[in-house]
């Protein structure tokens, strides 16, 4: 993820603007929460989360998948 100096926001300026920070969210997509100037939180759309989440579960299924192809003669042991 690229980070836009834009999109960076201060913990202590989203506390008191949540508003802006929404704002912000909705014209770029993202915003960078920073804590103690070190980025500490990532704020996106509701959407753009489950899209990530969905792609999350299919890369761990495809790699136990992958996992259990690879040692099925020990699985297979170990199951007797």
């Amino acid at each position: 993820m690229q980070i836009n100096t834009k999109n960076l926001v201060s913990i202590s300026e989203a506390n008191q603007n949540f508003s802006k920070v929404a704002r912000l969210v909705d014209e770029n997509g993202a915003a960078i929460i920073l804590k103690n100037n070190v980025p500490r939180y990532v704020l996106i759309e509701f959407s753009q989360f489950e899209e990530e989440e969905l792609i999350g579960d299919e890369t761990v299924q495809s790699i136990a998948k992958s996992i259990l192809l690879r040692h099925k003669e020990a699985f297979m042991e170990l199951a007797k």
